[in-house]
């Protein structure tokens, strides 16, 4: 270790209380995307979340730049950027299932607890805090750095491309909203919509509406569905099948008429789909266990539950399970329904490899819902690919080396970052390899050594892109 190094290790531990604070505040605002007001694309509190941030980087000395309620810039060295870093401020909403309130951070020795404190508020504050090592450090610049704070990452990215229509990236760019060492390789996304229209039946016992899902890109724990035409009692037996078969809980409630059945899975990013367990495809397996009649919205259950075998998150009943090499294989996730007595409307979240265009995946999955008896609409994204060579790869992996004594090395994602369509950009840290952060589910934590070390790592990086061009 340099004295250079060991500098930044020594400034972050004296920093450390302070850097809890900052994040505990960020944490309190439940910066959820909400209805655009004038001057607040993304509402109230992720503005909110913009202002907070901008009042701590300028305390800090930076020069802030707000543009228009989209993004923050806060910007250190000269005006000629060697680096960009890009992370986020808005949120996924707290769904449920918290031991804690999600917008109270807990510090649990070296755990942190809330909502954003890994996905993304606290690795944008390791940034900053990174940012700020350099610069009180003293430690000398050629070619400046800038944060960037984004509040719609969660829900479309409208903010940086907002950004990106008035600023141009700077040579380098990297997000902390990954895992290290580095992911240099995101798959594309697929996420048709399917639909069904059909007229209302009075046959029973019949599906008469199913709900599930809150987000596209969560991969959802609870659905619940009504039937009409059958007790409680009558259901128990084939609940109690499916809940041993998939391991998610159901259970049936009387209503006037019928039975309301509720499913509780595992919420999980749907990137990660087997760190997860899915309520609505374990749903409509139980339905499809149920002496249903032969009606409309029985061929859509059975039709989806065709498409959507419960555990079945490689697309093999769709026929689109494809992997390549680089980017590994296919994630598809069943994350929205909603069904009633006119039809049905659902939405799958695909991540699909660098191999998939619209011949094998998008044609052959229009195919298959045409034969269960569904339309079905939506395009495909490309994924990115940053080769491994070069000086900014290798730069940032000789950082996260030097810090943590691990060889470093490239890997693929299914998630999507801001560096998605970025040439040349990389997601970089701050999680060490293999830790489960719940993002997007309940619970959702962080490790305080983990993000010291992460700004450790970001700010070596600085000095040595930016210091030594």
């Amino acid at each position: 270790m340099d004295d250079r190094q060991a500098a930044i290790r020594a400034w972050l531990q004296d920093h450390r209380e302070e850097y809890l604070k900052d994040l505990s505040d960020l944490v309190a605002v439940r910066s959820v995307k909400a209805e655009a007001l004038p001057g607040l694309p993304f509402g109230a509190d992720c503005a909110r979340a913009l202002k907070l941030a901008a009042q701590k980087a300028e305390s800090y000395g930076f020069a802030v730049k707000n543009y228009d309620n989209y993004v923050l810039a806060a910007d250190h060295g000269p005006e000629d950027r060697a680096l960009d870093i890009l992370a986020h401020l808005d949120v996924v909403g707290e769904g449920v299932g918290w031991d804690t309130d999600p917008y109270t951070m807990v510090v649990d020795g070296d755990m942190l607890y809330g909502r954003g404190v890994s996905d993304d508020k606290g690795p944008a504050l390791a940034a900053l805090y990174a940012m700020r090592a350099v610069k009180e450090l003293g430690l000398p610049l050629k070619k400046g750095v800038r944060l960037i704070l984004g509040s719609d990452e969660e829900s479309g990215s409208e903010d940086i491309a907002y950004y990106y229509k008035k600023e141009k990236p700077a040579p380098g760019t990297f997000t902390p909203d990954c895992d290290f060492p580095i992911y240099n390789t995101e798959k594309g996304f697929y996420k048709p919509v399917f639909t069904m229209n059909f007229a209302p039946a009075e046959a029973t016992p019949r599906v008469t509406a199913l709900e599930g899902g809150f987000r596209i890109n969560v991969l959802p724990s609870d659905a619940e569905a009504t039937v009409l035409g059958l007790a409680p009692a009558e259901a128990a037996p084939h609940l109690e099948a499916a809940e041993k078969e998939t391991g998610v809980t159901l259970r049936a409630e009387e209503i006037p008429g019928g039975v309301r059945i509720l499913a509780h899975g595992t919420q999980a990013h749907a990137s990660l789909p087997e760190i997860g367990n899915n309520g609505i495809t374990a749903l409509l397996d139980a339905l499809c266990r149920l002496p249903l009649a032969d009606c409309n919205s029985t061929k859509a259950v059975r039709g989806l539950h065709a498409a959507f075998p419960h555990g079945d998150y490689r697309g093999k009943a769709l026929g689109i399970d494809l992997s390549d090499e680089i980017s590994g294989p296919i994630t598809v996730v069943f994350s929205l329904l909603s069904l009633d007595e006119k039809g049905v409307r659902g939405q799958f979240d695909g991540r699909v490899p660098l191999c998939a265009d619209d011949e094998n995946c998008r044609k052959v999955t229009e195919a298959r819902f045409r034969e269960l008896g569904f339309a079905c609409e939506g395009g495909m994204a490309p994924g990115h690919h940053t080769p491994a060579e070069g000086a900014f790869v290798s730069t940032l992996l000789q950082c996260y080396e030097d810090v943590t004594g691990e060889k470093g090395r490239c890997l693929s994602m299914g998630g999507g970052t801001y560096v998605h369509h970025i040439p040349g950009g990389v997601a970089f840290g701050p999680n060490p390899p293999g830790f489960f952060n719940r993002e997007h589910g309940a619970n959702e934590r962080g490790m305080v050594s983990a993000f010291l070390r992460a700004a450790e790592i970001y700010a070596l990086s600085i000095a040595r892109l930016c210091g030594e061009c």
